[in-house]
Protein backbone atom coordinates (compact mmCIF):
# COMPACT_ATOMS: atom_id res chain seq x y z
CA UNK A 1 0.00 0.00 0.00
CA UNK A 2 1.22 3.51 -0.69
CA UNK A 3 0.99 6.31 1.68
CA UNK A 4 1.92 10.06 0.77
CA UNK A 5 4.36 8.33 -0.93
CA UNK A 6 5.68 5.78 1.11
CA UNK A 7 5.45 1.80 1.05
CA UNK A 8 3.68 1.00 4.16
CA UNK A 9 1.68 -2.33 5.74
CA UNK A 10 -0.84 -1.45 7.88
CA UNK A 11 -0.71 -4.50 11.06
CA UNK A 12 -4.51 -4.57 12.53
CA UNK A 13 -5.80 -6.59 15.26
CA UNK A 14 -9.71 -6.67 16.33
CA UNK A 15 -11.36 -6.63 19.69
CA UNK A 16 -14.49 -7.82 19.21
CA UNK A 17 -17.76 -7.34 22.34
CA UNK A 18 -20.35 -9.56 21.18
CA UNK A 19 -23.58 -9.36 23.61
CA UNK A 20 -25.35 -12.71 23.96
CA UNK A 21 -28.65 -13.59 23.45
CA UNK A 22 -29.80 -14.41 26.57
CA UNK A 23 -33.17 -13.39 28.25
CA UNK A 24 -31.17 -12.42 31.83
CA UNK A 25 -28.03 -11.00 32.81
CA UNK A 26 -24.59 -12.66 33.25
CA UNK A 27 -24.71 -13.13 37.03
CA UNK A 28 -28.25 -12.34 37.93
CA UNK A 29 -31.69 -12.86 37.08
CA UNK A 30 -32.93 -8.79 35.72
CA UNK A 31 -34.28 -9.73 32.17
CA UNK A 32 -32.55 -7.75 29.08
CA UNK A 33 -34.32 -5.17 27.51
CA UNK A 34 -33.22 -2.86 24.98
CA UNK A 35 -34.80 0.72 26.11
CA UNK A 36 -36.48 -0.13 29.33
CA UNK A 37 -36.59 3.20 31.56
CA UNK A 38 -33.16 3.82 32.29
CA UNK A 39 -32.12 1.98 36.14
CA UNK A 40 -35.49 0.35 35.60
CA UNK A 41 -33.67 -3.38 35.35
CA UNK A 42 -31.62 -3.36 37.92
CA UNK A 43 -30.95 -5.30 41.03
CA UNK A 44 -28.49 -5.43 43.87
CA UNK A 45 -26.18 -7.87 42.63
CA UNK A 46 -25.99 -6.22 39.06
CA UNK A 47 -25.77 -2.79 41.75
CA UNK A 48 -22.83 -4.11 43.23
CA UNK A 49 -24.64 -3.78 46.89
CA UNK A 50 -22.77 -5.46 49.80
CA UNK A 51 -23.09 -8.86 50.52
CA UNK A 52 -25.01 -9.82 47.08
CA UNK A 53 -23.29 -12.26 45.02
CA UNK A 54 -23.55 -13.33 41.70
CA UNK A 55 -24.61 -16.51 39.95
CA UNK A 56 -23.48 -17.51 36.53
CA UNK A 57 -26.04 -17.85 33.87
CA UNK A 58 -25.53 -21.21 31.78
CA UNK A 59 -27.14 -20.12 28.27
CA UNK A 60 -24.18 -17.24 28.17
CA UNK A 61 -22.01 -20.14 28.47
CA UNK A 62 -23.47 -22.38 25.99
CA UNK A 63 -23.81 -19.62 23.97
CA UNK A 64 -20.12 -18.90 23.94
CA UNK A 65 -18.71 -22.04 23.81
CA UNK A 66 -21.03 -22.53 19.94
CA UNK A 67 -18.93 -19.67 19.08
CA UNK A 68 -15.82 -20.59 20.35
CA UNK A 69 -16.38 -24.57 18.39
CA UNK A 70 -17.51 -22.59 15.20
CA UNK A 71 -14.59 -20.64 15.03
CA UNK A 72 -12.53 -23.92 15.74
CA UNK A 73 -11.11 -22.66 19.16
CA UNK A 74 -10.04 -25.05 21.67
CA UNK A 75 -12.52 -24.89 24.24
CA UNK A 76 -10.73 -25.13 27.85
CA UNK A 77 -11.40 -27.60 30.52
CA UNK A 78 -10.56 -25.13 33.12
CA UNK A 79 -11.27 -21.58 33.29
CA UNK A 80 -12.05 -18.63 35.99
CA UNK A 81 -13.30 -15.54 36.32
CA UNK A 82 -11.10 -12.49 37.46
CA UNK A 83 -11.85 -8.78 38.23
CA UNK A 84 -10.32 -5.99 36.09
CA UNK A 85 -10.89 -3.16 38.43
CA UNK A 86 -10.69 0.46 37.13
CA UNK A 87 -13.53 3.64 37.55
CA UNK A 88 -15.68 4.63 35.94
CA UNK A 89 -19.24 6.22 36.47
CA UNK A 90 -21.06 3.06 34.65
CA UNK A 91 -19.43 0.37 36.78
CA UNK A 92 -20.99 0.26 39.93
CA UNK A 93 -18.12 -2.32 41.53
CA UNK A 94 -15.72 -0.50 40.37
CA UNK A 95 -14.75 -3.38 38.60
CA UNK A 96 -15.55 -5.67 36.11
CA UNK A 97 -16.22 -9.69 36.09
CA UNK A 98 -13.90 -10.63 32.94
CA UNK A 99 -11.39 -13.62 32.24
CA UNK A 100 -7.80 -12.71 32.69
CA UNK A 101 -4.85 -15.89 32.13
CA UNK A 102 -7.40 -18.73 31.94
CA UNK A 103 -9.67 -17.51 29.04
CA UNK A 104 -12.58 -20.11 27.81
CA UNK A 105 -11.38 -20.59 24.48
CA UNK A 106 -7.81 -19.85 23.06
CA UNK A 107 -6.78 -20.27 19.59
CA UNK A 108 -8.83 -20.91 16.57
CA UNK A 109 -8.98 -19.06 12.81
CA UNK A 110 -11.50 -17.60 10.73
CA UNK A 111 -11.57 -17.14 7.23
CA UNK A 112 -13.68 -14.99 5.39
CA UNK A 113 -13.46 -14.19 1.70
CA UNK A 114 -12.67 -11.14 0.13
CA UNK A 115 -11.45 -9.87 -3.58
CA UNK A 116 -11.85 -13.59 -4.77
CA UNK A 117 -9.37 -14.95 -2.16
CA UNK A 118 -10.22 -15.92 1.09
CA UNK A 119 -8.10 -14.13 4.41
CA UNK A 120 -7.30 -16.19 7.41
CA UNK A 121 -7.33 -14.39 10.72
CA UNK A 122 -6.25 -16.25 13.57
CA UNK A 123 -7.87 -15.71 17.24
CA UNK A 124 -5.69 -15.36 20.50
CA UNK A 125 -8.87 -16.08 22.79
CA UNK A 126 -12.80 -15.53 23.19
CA UNK A 127 -13.41 -15.28 26.77
CA UNK A 128 -16.57 -14.72 28.82
CA UNK A 129 -17.52 -10.94 30.51
CA UNK A 130 -19.92 -8.50 32.08
CA UNK A 131 -20.81 -5.05 30.31
CA UNK A 132 -20.52 -1.81 31.83
CA UNK A 133 -23.78 0.41 32.28
CA UNK A 134 -24.19 3.69 29.96
CA UNK A 135 -23.07 6.86 30.58
CA UNK A 136 -26.06 9.54 29.30
CA UNK A 137 -24.85 13.02 28.03
CA UNK A 138 -28.18 14.27 27.00
CA UNK A 139 -28.75 16.53 29.72
CA UNK A 140 -27.75 20.28 30.09
CA UNK A 141 -25.16 20.61 32.85
CA UNK A 142 -24.54 16.73 34.09
CA UNK A 143 -24.52 13.61 32.96
CA UNK A 144 -26.88 10.87 33.60
CA UNK A 145 -25.94 7.01 34.49
CA UNK A 146 -28.15 3.96 33.56
CA UNK A 147 -27.40 0.71 34.40
CA UNK A 148 -29.70 -0.83 32.80
CA UNK A 149 -26.78 -3.09 30.54
CA UNK A 150 -24.69 -3.43 33.41
CA UNK A 151 -24.21 -7.18 33.72
CA UNK A 152 -25.15 -8.03 30.54
CA UNK A 153 -23.11 -10.96 28.88
CA UNK A 154 -20.62 -10.06 26.07
CA UNK A 155 -17.95 -12.94 24.24
CA UNK A 156 -14.67 -10.61 23.98
CA UNK A 157 -13.02 -12.26 20.93
CA UNK A 158 -9.49 -10.95 20.42
CA UNK A 159 -7.71 -11.88 17.56
CA UNK A 160 -3.47 -11.74 16.00
CA UNK A 161 -3.12 -8.34 13.80
CA UNK A 162 -3.32 -10.40 10.65
CA UNK A 163 -5.86 -7.70 8.76
CA UNK A 164 -3.99 -5.32 6.71
CA UNK A 165 -6.88 -2.62 5.59
CA UNK A 166 -10.01 -1.33 6.57
CA UNK A 167 -11.57 -3.61 3.66
CA UNK A 168 -10.05 -6.81 5.20
CA UNK A 169 -11.35 -5.55 8.77
CA UNK A 170 -15.39 -4.21 7.74
CA UNK A 171 -15.43 -7.50 5.85
CA UNK A 172 -14.24 -9.62 8.89
CA UNK A 173 -16.97 -8.13 10.83
CA UNK A 174 -19.34 -8.73 8.27
CA UNK A 175 -18.82 -12.22 7.89
CA UNK A 176 -18.53 -12.37 12.45
CA UNK A 177 -22.02 -11.06 12.66
CA UNK A 178 -23.27 -13.47 10.00
CA UNK A 179 -21.72 -16.23 11.98
CA UNK A 180 -23.18 -15.09 15.57
CA UNK A 181 -26.30 -14.23 13.84
CA UNK A 182 -26.58 -17.50 11.98
CA UNK A 183 -25.89 -19.68 15.43
CA UNK A 184 -28.18 -18.06 17.70
CA UNK A 185 -26.11 -16.79 20.06
CA UNK A 186 -26.49 -12.87 19.08
CA UNK A 187 -29.23 -11.45 17.68
CA UNK A 188 -26.07 -9.00 16.45
CA UNK A 189 -28.49 -5.82 16.03
CA UNK A 190 -25.72 -2.79 15.32
CA UNK A 191 -28.16 -0.30 16.35
CA UNK A 192 -28.79 -1.54 19.59
CA UNK A 193 -25.08 -1.93 20.15
CA UNK A 194 -24.86 -5.78 20.53
CA UNK A 195 -21.63 -5.65 18.50
CA UNK A 196 -18.77 -3.32 19.14
CA UNK A 197 -15.53 -3.19 17.84
CA UNK A 198 -12.14 -1.89 18.90
CA UNK A 199 -9.39 -2.56 16.22
CA UNK A 200 -5.19 -2.11 17.68
CA UNK A 201 -3.59 -0.08 14.52
CA UNK A 202 -0.15 0.67 13.59
CA UNK A 203 1.66 0.88 10.24
CA UNK A 204 5.12 -0.74 9.35
CA UNK A 205 6.68 1.82 7.21
CA UNK A 206 9.55 1.08 4.55
CA UNK A 207 11.94 3.42 3.98
CA UNK A 208 15.62 4.31 3.58
CA UNK A 209 16.34 0.38 3.48
CA UNK A 210 14.92 -0.59 7.30
CA UNK A 211 11.64 -0.64 9.23
CA UNK A 212 9.64 1.74 11.10
CA UNK A 213 6.79 0.60 12.87
CA UNK A 214 4.53 3.34 14.20
CA UNK A 215 2.98 3.36 18.02
CA UNK A 216 -0.23 1.00 18.87
CA UNK A 217 -3.43 2.85 18.46
CA UNK A 218 -6.62 1.10 19.81
CA UNK A 219 -9.97 2.93 18.70
CA UNK A 220 -12.75 2.22 21.19
CA UNK A 221 -16.55 1.59 20.65
CA UNK A 222 -17.15 1.35 17.23
CA UNK A 223 -20.56 -0.07 16.66
CA UNK A 224 -21.02 -0.17 13.08
CA UNK A 225 -19.43 -1.55 9.70
CA UNK A 226 -18.82 1.78 8.38
CA UNK A 227 -17.36 3.69 11.20
CA UNK A 228 -15.03 0.26 11.35
CA UNK A 229 -13.86 1.14 8.25
CA UNK A 230 -13.46 4.88 8.13
CA UNK A 231 -11.79 4.67 11.39
CA UNK A 232 -8.66 2.19 10.50
CA UNK A 233 -8.68 3.82 6.72
CA UNK A 234 -8.14 7.16 8.62
CA UNK A 235 -5.71 6.21 11.28
CA UNK A 236 -3.83 4.61 9.02
CA UNK A 237 -2.73 7.95 6.61
CA UNK A 238 -2.67 9.89 10.26
CA UNK A 239 0.04 7.73 11.46
CA UNK A 240 1.82 7.77 8.61
CA UNK A 241 1.76 11.83 8.36
CA UNK A 242 2.32 11.97 12.34
CA UNK A 243 5.51 10.27 11.12
CA UNK A 244 6.79 12.20 8.70
CA UNK A 245 6.30 14.89 11.10
CA UNK A 246 7.81 13.29 14.37
CA UNK A 247 9.69 10.44 13.13
CA UNK A 248 8.48 8.20 16.53
CA UNK A 249 7.83 5.04 16.55
CA UNK A 250 6.08 2.00 18.57
CA UNK A 251 8.37 1.70 22.45
CA UNK A 252 6.90 0.17 25.79
CA UNK A 253 4.48 3.02 27.01
CA UNK A 254 3.40 5.00 23.90
CA UNK A 255 -0.06 2.94 23.22
CA UNK A 256 -2.80 5.21 23.36
CA UNK A 257 -6.90 4.81 23.13
CA UNK A 258 -8.78 7.08 20.23
CA UNK A 259 -12.42 7.86 19.45
CA UNK A 260 -14.10 8.33 16.43
CA UNK A 261 -16.02 11.53 15.32
CA UNK A 262 -18.28 10.00 12.90
CA UNK A 263 -19.70 13.06 11.80
CA UNK A 264 -16.04 14.59 10.90
CA UNK A 265 -14.62 11.34 10.32
CA UNK A 266 -11.38 11.66 12.05
CA UNK A 267 -9.84 10.01 15.54
CA UNK A 268 -9.63 11.88 18.39
CA UNK A 269 -7.13 11.53 21.04
CA UNK A 270 -8.87 9.93 24.64
CA UNK A 271 -5.85 8.70 26.67
CA UNK A 272 -3.01 6.29 27.21
CA UNK A 273 -3.65 2.87 26.59
CA UNK A 274 -3.55 0.99 29.67
CA UNK A 275 -1.38 -1.98 30.29
CA UNK A 276 -2.82 -5.24 32.25
CA UNK A 277 -0.98 -4.48 35.18
CA UNK A 278 -2.76 -1.03 35.06
CA UNK A 279 -6.32 -3.41 35.96
CA UNK A 280 -4.65 -4.91 39.00
CA UNK A 281 -6.49 -8.33 37.72
CA UNK A 282 -6.99 -10.86 40.38
CA UNK A 283 -9.20 -14.12 40.89
CA UNK A 284 -13.04 -12.89 41.91
CA UNK A 285 -12.72 -14.78 45.56
CA UNK A 286 -16.64 -14.63 44.77
CA UNK A 287 -16.73 -17.14 42.34
CA UNK A 288 -15.56 -20.80 42.00
CA UNK A 289 -13.48 -21.66 38.17
CA UNK A 290 -15.52 -23.11 35.77
CA UNK A 291 -15.17 -26.59 34.62
CA UNK A 292 -15.82 -27.21 31.58
CA UNK A 293 -17.05 -31.49 30.51
CA UNK A 294 -15.29 -32.41 27.35
CA UNK A 295 -17.97 -34.44 26.13
CA UNK A 296 -20.50 -31.54 26.59
CA UNK A 297 -18.31 -29.65 24.10
CA UNK A 298 -17.93 -32.55 21.60
CA UNK A 299 -21.71 -32.57 21.82
CA UNK A 300 -22.20 -28.76 20.72
CA UNK A 301 -19.52 -29.28 18.33
CA UNK A 302 -21.60 -32.70 17.29
CA UNK A 303 -24.59 -29.91 16.54
CA UNK A 304 -22.95 -27.64 14.90
CA UNK A 305 -24.87 -25.99 11.91
CA UNK A 306 -23.13 -26.05 8.02
CA UNK A 307 -21.82 -22.43 8.75
CA UNK A 308 -22.58 -19.26 6.42
CA UNK A 309 -19.30 -18.90 4.64
CA UNK A 310 -19.02 -22.17 3.65
CA UNK A 311 -23.00 -22.59 2.63
CA UNK A 312 -23.09 -19.61 0.47
CA UNK A 313 -20.66 -20.93 -1.42
CA UNK A 314 -22.39 -24.77 -1.75
CA UNK A 315 -25.31 -23.00 -2.50
CA UNK A 316 -23.82 -21.25 -5.35
CA UNK A 317 -22.50 -24.28 -6.58
CA UNK A 318 -25.38 -26.60 -5.89
CA UNK A 319 -28.37 -24.10 -6.75
CA UNK A 320 -26.77 -22.23 -9.39
CA UNK A 321 -27.37 -18.98 -7.57
CA UNK A 322 -25.08 -16.03 -9.00
CA UNK A 323 -22.52 -15.53 -6.22
CA UNK A 324 -24.11 -11.65 -5.37
CA UNK A 325 -27.45 -13.29 -4.26
CA UNK A 326 -26.60 -16.29 -2.56
CA UNK A 327 -26.06 -14.40 0.95
CA UNK A 328 -29.76 -13.49 0.90
CA UNK A 329 -30.56 -17.24 0.32
CA UNK A 330 -28.24 -17.78 3.51
CA UNK A 331 -28.37 -15.17 6.20
CA UNK A 332 -31.37 -16.36 7.47
CA UNK A 333 -30.76 -19.91 8.91
CA UNK A 334 -34.00 -20.95 9.41
CA UNK A 335 -34.82 -20.04 5.53
CA UNK A 336 -31.97 -22.01 4.24
CA UNK A 337 -32.76 -25.15 6.03
CA UNK A 338 -36.31 -24.56 4.29
CA UNK A 339 -34.43 -24.41 0.90
CA UNK A 340 -32.49 -27.57 1.32
CA UNK A 341 -35.74 -28.92 2.79
CA UNK A 342 -37.53 -28.32 -0.47
CA UNK A 343 -34.95 -29.85 -2.38
CA UNK A 344 -34.55 -33.01 -0.97
CA UNK A 345 -38.27 -33.09 -1.61
CA UNK A 346 -37.68 -32.94 -5.17
CA UNK A 347 -37.79 -29.64 -5.63
CA UNK A 348 -35.17 -29.05 -8.90
CA UNK A 349 -32.93 -26.88 -7.12
CA UNK A 350 -32.08 -23.95 -9.54
CA UNK A 351 -35.65 -23.56 -10.06
CA UNK A 352 -36.27 -23.16 -6.41
CA UNK A 353 -33.35 -20.76 -5.91
CA UNK A 354 -34.62 -18.29 -8.32
CA UNK A 355 -38.54 -18.56 -7.01
CA UNK A 356 -37.18 -17.91 -3.35
CA UNK A 357 -34.77 -14.72 -5.10
CA UNK A 358 -38.07 -13.73 -7.11
CA UNK A 359 -41.36 -14.04 -6.26
CA UNK A 360 -40.82 -15.58 -2.04
CA UNK A 361 -38.69 -12.75 -1.85
CA UNK A 362 -41.27 -9.78 -3.25
CA UNK A 363 -44.03 -11.45 -0.70
CA UNK A 364 -40.84 -11.29 2.39
CA UNK A 365 -40.38 -7.57 2.04
CA UNK A 366 -44.07 -6.74 1.52
CA UNK A 367 -45.02 -8.92 4.92
CA UNK A 368 -42.06 -7.72 6.71
CA UNK A 369 -41.07 -11.27 7.32
CA UNK A 370 -38.55 -14.02 6.16
CA UNK A 371 -39.04 -17.02 3.21
CA UNK A 372 -39.80 -19.91 6.32
CA UNK A 373 -41.73 -17.30 8.38
CA UNK A 374 -44.64 -17.43 5.29
CA UNK A 375 -45.51 -20.98 6.39
CA UNK A 376 -45.23 -22.52 3.01
CA UNK A 377 -44.30 -26.05 3.15
CA UNK A 378 -41.19 -27.42 1.35
CA UNK A 379 -43.14 -30.14 -0.04
CA UNK A 380 -45.56 -27.20 -1.70
CA UNK A 381 -42.10 -25.32 -2.36
CA UNK A 382 -41.11 -28.54 -4.27
CA UNK A 383 -43.92 -29.42 -6.38
CA UNK A 384 -44.36 -25.55 -7.71
CA UNK A 385 -40.73 -25.62 -8.71
CA UNK A 386 -41.41 -28.87 -10.04
CA UNK A 387 -44.45 -27.58 -12.15
CA UNK A 388 -42.01 -25.12 -13.97
CA UNK A 389 -39.06 -27.25 -14.47
CA UNK A 390 -41.33 -29.69 -16.16
CA UNK A 391 -42.55 -27.03 -18.17
CA UNK A 392 -46.37 -27.46 -16.94
CA UNK A 393 -46.39 -24.17 -15.69
CA UNK A 394 -44.50 -20.71 -16.97
CA UNK A 395 -42.70 -18.40 -14.68
CA UNK A 396 -45.61 -15.94 -14.35
CA UNK A 397 -47.99 -18.92 -13.19
CA UNK A 398 -45.87 -20.29 -10.87
CA UNK A 399 -46.32 -16.47 -9.20
CA UNK A 400 -49.89 -16.66 -9.43
CA UNK A 401 -50.30 -20.27 -7.84
CA UNK A 402 -47.66 -18.88 -4.61
CA UNK A 403 -50.04 -15.72 -4.43
CA UNK A 404 -52.88 -18.53 -4.54
CA UNK A 405 -50.93 -20.77 -1.90
CA UNK A 406 -50.03 -17.70 0.54
CA UNK A 407 -54.13 -16.33 0.07
CA UNK A 408 -55.38 -19.87 1.35
CA UNK A 409 -52.90 -20.05 4.16
CA UNK A 410 -54.12 -16.90 5.26
CA UNK A 411 -57.79 -17.72 4.66
CA UNK A 412 -57.76 -21.35 6.18
CA UNK A 413 -54.13 -22.01 7.63
CA UNK A 414 -52.93 -25.12 7.23
CA UNK A 415 -55.42 -27.05 4.88
CA UNK A 416 -54.09 -25.34 1.34
CA UNK A 417 -54.11 -27.55 -1.72
CA UNK A 418 -51.53 -28.61 -3.53
CA UNK A 419 -49.89 -26.21 -6.02
CA UNK A 420 -50.86 -28.64 -8.92
CA UNK A 421 -54.23 -28.61 -7.73
CA UNK A 422 -54.45 -25.01 -7.68
CA UNK A 423 -52.34 -24.72 -11.00
CA UNK A 424 -55.46 -26.40 -12.43
CA UNK A 425 -57.82 -24.52 -10.77
CA UNK A 426 -56.93 -21.39 -12.26
CA UNK A 427 -56.26 -23.02 -15.77
CA UNK A 428 -52.57 -21.97 -15.60
CA UNK A 429 -51.05 -25.55 -16.62
CA UNK A 430 -49.69 -25.90 -19.98
CA UNK A 431 -50.79 -27.29 -23.04
CA UNK A 432 -48.08 -29.52 -24.59
CA UNK A 433 -50.85 -31.09 -27.17
CA UNK A 434 -49.15 -30.43 -30.27
CA UNK A 435 -51.78 -30.45 -32.36
CA UNK A 436 -53.97 -27.71 -29.77
CA UNK A 437 -50.48 -25.77 -30.25
CA UNK A 438 -50.53 -26.33 -34.19
CA UNK A 439 -53.87 -24.70 -34.51
CA UNK A 440 -52.93 -21.42 -32.13
CA UNK A 441 -49.88 -21.24 -34.22
CA UNK A 442 -51.35 -21.27 -37.71
CA UNK A 443 -53.97 -19.08 -36.37
CA UNK A 444 -51.23 -16.68 -35.57
CA UNK A 445 -49.55 -17.16 -38.78
CA UNK A 446 -53.14 -15.96 -40.21
CA UNK A 447 -53.74 -12.70 -38.60
CA UNK A 448 -50.18 -11.25 -38.50
CA UNK A 449 -48.87 -12.13 -42.31
CA UNK A 450 -46.84 -8.51 -42.03
CA UNK A 451 -44.26 -9.94 -39.30
CA UNK A 452 -45.04 -13.30 -41.28
CA UNK A 453 -43.11 -11.83 -44.36
CA UNK A 454 -40.82 -9.91 -42.14
CA UNK A 455 -39.43 -12.93 -40.94
CA UNK A 456 -39.25 -14.54 -44.20
CA UNK A 457 -37.63 -11.86 -46.37
CA UNK A 458 -35.81 -9.56 -43.77
CA UNK A 459 -33.01 -11.12 -41.73
CA UNK A 460 -32.97 -7.78 -39.60
CA UNK A 461 -36.44 -8.23 -38.64
CA UNK A 462 -36.16 -11.85 -37.94
CA UNK A 463 -36.00 -12.32 -34.37
CA UNK A 464 -37.95 -9.42 -33.65
CA UNK A 465 -40.88 -10.97 -35.57
CA UNK A 466 -40.94 -14.18 -34.21
CA UNK A 467 -40.40 -13.32 -30.75
CA UNK A 468 -43.97 -10.84 -31.56
CA UNK A 469 -45.56 -14.46 -33.22
CA UNK A 470 -44.87 -16.41 -30.03
CA UNK A 471 -46.09 -13.72 -27.94
CA UNK A 472 -49.11 -13.80 -30.22
CA UNK A 473 -49.61 -17.46 -29.68
CA UNK A 474 -48.98 -17.28 -26.32
CA UNK A 475 -52.35 -14.22 -26.21
CA UNK A 476 -54.48 -16.64 -28.49
CA UNK A 477 -53.70 -19.98 -25.89
CA UNK A 478 -54.59 -17.56 -22.71
CA UNK A 479 -50.80 -18.16 -22.04
CA UNK A 480 -50.91 -21.63 -22.26
CA UNK A 481 -49.22 -23.02 -24.45
CA UNK A 482 -45.43 -24.64 -23.93
CA UNK A 483 -43.28 -21.55 -24.74
CA UNK A 484 -40.93 -24.22 -26.29
CA UNK A 485 -42.98 -26.16 -28.48
CA UNK A 486 -44.42 -22.44 -29.74
CA UNK A 487 -41.01 -21.50 -30.94
CA UNK A 488 -40.52 -24.94 -32.53
CA UNK A 489 -43.93 -24.95 -34.60
CA UNK A 490 -43.65 -21.42 -35.65
CA UNK A 491 -39.59 -21.85 -36.90
CA UNK A 492 -41.30 -25.07 -38.91
CA UNK A 493 -44.14 -23.21 -40.26
CA UNK A 494 -41.97 -20.18 -41.36
CA UNK A 495 -39.92 -22.59 -43.02
CA UNK A 496 -42.41 -24.14 -45.06
CA UNK A 497 -44.57 -20.85 -45.85
CA UNK A 498 -40.61 -19.67 -46.87
CA UNK A 499 -40.52 -22.57 -49.52
CA UNK A 500 -43.44 -22.16 -51.11
CA UNK A 501 -42.22 -18.46 -52.16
Amino acid sequence: MRVNGLDVEPVIGLEVHVQLATRTKLWCRCPLEFGAEPNSRVCPVCLGLPGALPVLNRQAVEHAVRTAVALNCQVAGFTKWDRKSYFYPDLPKNYQISQYDLPLASGGVFEFPIDHRFARVRLIRAHLEEDAGKNVHDFPGFTGVDLNRTGTPLLEIVTEPDLHSAEECREFAVQLQRLVHYLGVSEANMQMGHMRFEPNINVIIHADGAEHRTPIVEVKNLNSFRSLHGAVAYEINRQVEAWQADGVEAATGNKSNRGWDDEREVTVPQREKEEAHDYRYFPDPDLVPLTIDAAWVAELKEHTPELPICRTERFISEYKVPPKDAPALVDDRATADLLDHAAEAGGDKATLAKHFLSFWSRRVNERGQTVAGLGVPAGHLAELATLQASRKINATAAAQVADALLGRRDAAGATTPSPAKLAEELGLLQSRDEDEIAAWVNEALAKNEKAVQDAISNPKKLQASRGFLVGQVMKLSGGQADPKIVGELIGKRLGEIAGRT
